[in-house]
């Protein structure tokens, strides 16, 4: 319990920095970009990988960051390319995943196995079961009518998802990005 508390509070100390609000930001906007090509299937489903900084953000700085960052990225997407009507719900849904991606990532390698149990995890809690009841209140359409086609995609997409954010952080693992960030951080605070 300890260990996990200390994922919390160690999060929370990397949010005082002024390397988390920068590199964060410039995850922000990789976001805001990649949001902007999402593919949208009816008003129930939506293809983005703008999830994909938010996974980096979450290994780098931990839950708090991480979900605080999906939350405002949330908004400010929203706020560039409305779809649909805003719902508050479908916000905090997306900081729970941020905050879940944090607990499971941070300060732990980036294995294979990790990213699909997390993928899993977040698509089940978060995007089926969370999402489609926000969708079902925000558009008065019944929960069992949606949750098929939700389940389908979100099945479809695991493993696919899984892959590019696994490939992706190995990716900038190998390149040294990770190791710098973390690097310069711990040399402002000596």
């Amino acid at each position: 319990m300890k260990k996990f508390v200390s994922l919390f509070t160690d999060s929370y100390r990397e949010l005082k920095s002024v390397r988390t609000i920068t590199t964060a930001a410039m995850f922000g906007a990789v976001a805001i970009v990649l949001g902007m090509f999402s593919i949208n299937m009816g008003n129930y489903i939506r293809i983005s990988f703008s999830s994909i900084p938010n996974g980096i953000v979450s290994y780098l700085f931990g839950p708090v960051v991480g979900g605080l960052f999906s939350g405002s990225m949330d908004v400010l997407k929203y706020l560039l390319k409305p779809t649909g009507a805003f719902f508050p719900g479908l916000t905090l849904v997306t900081v729970l995943a941020g905050i879940m991606y944090g607990c499971m990532y941070y300060r732990k390698p980036v294995t294979l196995r990790r990213v699909l149990v997390s993928k899993l995890l977040v698509m089940l809690v978060c995007n089926v079961i969370l999402n489609t009841m926000c969708l079902s209140i925000l558009y008065g359409k019944g929960f069992m009518v949606l949750l098929p086609a939700r389940a389908l995609k979100n099945l479809v997409m695991w493993p696919i998802d899984s892959m590019i954010f696994y490939s992706m952080a190995k990716a900038l693992d190998t390149m040294g990005v990770f190791k710098t960030i973390r690097k310069v951080g711990t040399a402002r605070t000596k």
